[in-house]
């Protein structure tokens, strides 16, 4: 049986080609810092080379991650891969506000237990008690996201 689909949210086309385009040139722009401008010392430059593989390694998980979109139903959210983020009924709150550890234009759900960690960068993150969401989307869904969770979470209490 399908579920109600609620909300959802994905990433623009404009932020997630223009985070791309910024982690892969400074990727490159670290890469050939270490191999054509290296500093005084050996070790420096292996930290260099060793910055810039890792930011094209993540621009790369970027790239893939952003291509997924995130499902509210009534009882839980998830991404269009199948992965549940949170139950509806494991939400403690939902933090939007202007000074909250968040991601950019995004919310934190804060859970009632600690789940496993996990990162599709641009687009959600778990630590913890704390599911992001955020990042490459745009405002307006992910806005509308956190209010109707908002809106279940009063109902059910």
């Amino acid at each position: 049986m399908q579920q109600e689909i609620l909300a959802t949210v994905s990433a623009s086309a404009p932020r997630r080609m223009m985070g791309i385009v910024v982690l892969a040139l400074l990727g490159g722009l670290l890469v050939y810092a270490g191999l054509m401008q290296p500093p005084g010392t050996f070790g420096w430059q292996v930290i260099l080379l060793a910055a810039g593989v890792v930011t094209l390694v993540l621009t790369e998980r970027m790239r893939r991650a952003s291509v997924a979109s995130l499902e509210l139903t009534r009882d839980e959210l998830r991404d269009s891969d199948g992965r549940v983020l949170a139950r509806l009924d494991q939400i403690q709150s939902v933090n939007r506000g202007m000074f909250a550890f968040k991601p950019s234009n995004g919310f934190v759900l804060v859970t009632t237990a600690p789940q496993d960690r996990h990162w599709s960068p641009g687009l959600w993150w778990r630590i913890g008690r704390r599911v992001g969401v955020g990042g490459v989307t745009p405002p307006a869904q992910t806005k509308f996201m956190a209010e109707t969770i908002q809106t279940l979470l009063t109902k059910q209490r």
